[in-house]
């Protein structure tokens, strides 16, 4: 049944007033992320500890399971990805922590014992020949976690000596922050194991400015049960505030990568003859706040975290910037080219890129004669992709936006 062009109409004018609107908080179009938000629902209240600080990251666990058992983003067509199976695991925790969801633990572990997480495991570990390293470090952890409060976890040991054989090769291997692996171990301090003793001087000169641990909620709530540290508390009390139906994967993000998602997303469902005026206010205030310069960036990513989110933005911005008849030179998307240091991280981490990857990928299909960094930047980015297929890897802790 169509729609009638009145209630058309009504719809995207509504649309206009909200998604496009200049007072919306575009956290608000972010996805919260299961795994993330369970670990802010265990912190315990400090004045008083028998309830959780954050009850509405509790509450989200407690109206967001799926009806199959498990919590977490499903894939395009609908079914659990590897992803679920640790964020059911913490969905898990977070309930059990509060003696509250019995029934949901109880279908949260089934889903965990069925023949379609079975099936996940396999496909990864066996058929695939290719644990995630991020996988390797957070699964283990998340079953003793289960187990160590008396919950019962039996999953057929072939498939999980694989897992914790890499978990413990890449815990005596790496270090704790190291330029080299992304993210570093210290952003996953939630599931390090006792035994990997962690000084909390070390945590506090990693701390950012705001008080998180590599951007991570879930890194940095564990770090503040365990150190009580006050700026760690100020971050999430305000993530919590900002974020009040559910964290993101990470935080703070790049506001202006959100606008050009909302653009880019609006394109791709056919429907951008109808926010004309809206989508050329954004990529003109995204234009000349940040590309309109012949001069190279002039500031590097601080973090790991932070070159991701750069290098979507710009390969976003790139793509619809040109589309939309605006004039930039290769660079602004191509910088990463000219630094051998970036080039590496992305290589040796190239599953916590390959989102990244194909949108830089995407942008060089508005290249003009003779850009040769374009080129480049098309060879590097095909190269990865390729690399992450033959793996069967994906980014992990990848920002995940609603669907509109």
């Amino acid at each position: 049944m169509e729609l009638e062009l009145p209630t058309i109409n009504a719809q995207i004018k509504a649309i206009k007033e909200t998604i496009f609107s200049d007072e919306l908080d575009p956290y608000l179009l972010v996805s919260p992320c299961a795994y993330e938000t369970a670990w802010l629902a265990m912190i315990p209240d400090t004045h008083q500890p028998s309830k959780p600080m954050f009850e509405n990251c509790l509450n989200w666990i407690l109206i967001n399971q799926n009806q199959h058992g498990f919590w977490g983003d499903t894939d395009s067509q609908g079914k659990p990805t590897i992803e679920c199976l640790v964020a059911t695991l913490a969905c898990i925790l977070a309930l059990n922590r509060w003696k509250v969801g019995t029934r949901m633990i109880e279908k949260g572990l089934a889903f965990i014992h069925s023949s379609q997480a079975e099936k996940l495991l396999k496909e990864v570990i066996i058929i695939k020949d290719h644990c995630p390293r991020w996988f390797a470090i957070v699964f283990p952890a998340m079953i003793e976690l289960v187990q160590e409060v008396g919950l019962n976890i039996q999953l057929k040991q072939v498939l999980l000596s694989d897992v914790f054989r890499k978990r413990q090769q890449i815990l005596e291997t790496e270090q704790l922050v190291d330029d080299r692996d992304y993210p570093p171990l210290l952003s996953y301090h939630e599931a390090l194991p006792s035994s990997h003793k962690i000084d909390e001087e070390v945590i506090v000169k990693n701390l950012c400015g705001a008080g998180s641990l590599f951007q991570s909620p879930s890194a940095t709530a564990s770090a503040f049960m365990y150190t009580g540290n006050e700026k760690c508390l100020s971050y999430l009390q305000y993530l919590a505030q900002r974020c009040p139906n559910g964290v993101p994967t990470t935080y703070p993000m790049d506001e202006e990568l959100i606008k050009l998602w909302i653009i880019n997303n609006v394109e791709r469902l056919g429907l951008a003859e109808h926010f004309t005026s809206e989508i050329e206010q954004v990529l003109e205030q995204v234009y000349y706040k940040s590309y309109n310069t012949s001069e190279e960036l002039s500031t590097k990513p601080g973090s790991l975290v932070a070159l991701q989110q750069q290098l979507h933005r710009d390969s976003l911005a790139f793509r619809l910037l040109r589309m939309h008849g605006y004039k930039l030179l290769p660079r602004s998307m191509c910088w990463f080219l000219y630094d051998e240091k970036i080039k590496n991280v992305i290589e040796n981490n190239h599953e916590y890129f390959s989102s990244v990857m194909y949108n830089v990928l995407r942008a060089t299909d508005v290249t003009f004669r003779e850009e040769y960094e374009l080129q480049e930047a098309k060879s590097f980015s095909r190269k990865m992709l390729e690399k992450s297929i033959l793996m069967g890897a994906g980014d992990a802790r990848i920002i995940s936006f609603r669907k509109l």
